[in-house]
């Protein structure tokens, strides 16, 4: 193709934000729920939360292909290590899976994070970035939004969180990326895994909190009619 013509031969820029984390008892995982590319946002109400096991879920960002790509694959590889074991492979072992995956193939953009509950170490955060690392932290956040939430997350997590108490960080980490950052937005799903078994929440409009208050209230912005 003439590079004269004048179209854009790179690569359009993704982004989301996907946040998770460990608290007593078990995780909490999140994630907004817009797809752009570049500046067009080709999907609003997309769901980044991908279930790996009964009691591990995928968070994914990077390419939404990719990511989906692996997440089946590592699907299969569990239940088939499932059936070996005739029981549930630990958070660590499908974590692993996703890092070799991740590895073996860098040509993908994954940027990945792994949490779940086992029996042995309860709740887990593994965070695999694009090449495939993979490191267990208390809690982690990747996306474009992640840059903006990053000092959030440090000042607000405590060792020993509740369980409302981490789905409120979690919830509110998220909302303040969204106000900041272009590519991401939507609606706030979140994902909690326990020893009880797996819940869903979704948040939307109203239920959001918004950070805007440097910006004029409508009552002080009025419209000249001339």
């Amino acid at each position: 193709m003439d590079p004269g013509c004048g179209w854009n031969l790179q690569a359009p820029h993704t982004g989301t934000t996907v946040v998770a984390v460990a608290y007593d008892g078990g995780v909490v995982l999140g994630s907004d729920s817009r797809v752009s590319t570049g500046t067009y946002v080709s999907n609003r109400a997309s769901d980044k939360l991908t279930s790996l096991s009964d009691f591990v879920w995928l968070l994914r960002s990077g390419s939404a292909a990719d990511t989906q790509a692996i997440a089946d694959y590592v699907r299969f590889f569990t239940h088939q290590h499932s059936l070996e074991l005739t029981g549930e492979p630990s958070v660590k072992t499908i974590a692993t899976l996703v890092k070799s995956m991740n590895y073996q193939y860098k040509q993908l953009l994954g940027a990945m994070i792994v949490a779940g509950w086992d029996k042995e170490q309860g709740g887990q955060v593994y965070g695999c970035p694009i090449g495939g690392t993979l490191v267990q932290e208390n809690w982690t956040t990747d996306g474009s939004g992640s840059t903006y939430i990053w000092g959030y997350l440090d000042a607000t997590f405590r060792e020993g969180m509740s369980l409302q108490e981490a789905e409120g960080m979690v919830k509110e980490a998220l909302a303040l990326a969204m106000s900041r950052d272009g590519s991401s937005g939507g609606v706030i799903r979140l994902c909690t895994i326990n020893a009880q078994g797996v819940e869903r929440t979704m948040f939307q409009g109203p239920d959001i909190p918004t950070f805007w208050d440097e910006l004029p209230t409508s009552a002080e912005v009025g419209m000249v009619v001339g």
